[in-house]
């Protein structure tokens, strides 16, 4: 257990953790905002791959459980917005604290997710290609969309001065 931990735990929350502080550096906006965002394009790659390989009710049904699976998403960014897009100490104290609770208390979810994402693609065979190609698409949606949910959730977020450009500004020497 502790080679996963230390070689495939750890390495994907660290890299979670540099694409939430470049996320947060480079587009300005909270860290919560990742997830949903990444969400919304994983769907939008797959509404473009079934336009090109579906045709009739196959494409039809695609696109309305693609729909479906961007509500939440669009609904979170939504109410996202709603509120103002400071984040400070206590927005970053608190997402710190959830962080650190769920890296202690969720690691077996993570590795069962992450080993179901890593073998799901193999198990998505059907006779019909319109099945095929849906349940292709549907383990491709989980593969890039929940070990990226659970690893985002548990990564370190980023310090709330690191997307301020004015105190990078400031601190960098020239």
């Amino acid at each position: 257990m502790e080679w996963i931990n230390r070689y495939v735990d750890q390495p994907l929350l660290d890299g979670a953790a540099n694409w939430l502080r470049s996320w947060h550096i480079y587009s300005g906006q909270p860290p919560e905002r990742l997830e949903p965002a990444w969400h919304l394009a994983v769907l939008l790659f797959l509404l473009i791959a079934a336009e090109h390989f579906l045709r009739g009710s196959g494409l039809l049904v695609s696109v309305s459980a693609l729909i479906m699976l961007a509500l939440p998403s669009l609904w979170k960014l939504l109410c996202s917005m709603k509120k103002a897009d400071l984040y400070g100490l206590r927005e970053y104290a608190r997402l710190r604290t959830h962080a650190f609770a769920r890296r202690e208390a969720e690691w077996s979810v993570r590795m069962t997710v992450l080993f179901m994402s890593a073998s799901l693609p193999f198990f998505a065979g059907s006779g019909d290609s319109v099945g095929a190609y849906f349940l292709f698409g549907a383990s491709i949606w989980f593969v890039l969309t929940a070990p990226v949910k659970f690893y985002l959730q548990a990564a370190e977020p980023p310090e709330p001065h690191e997307g301020d450009r004015s105190f990078r500004n400031a601190v960098e020497f020239r």
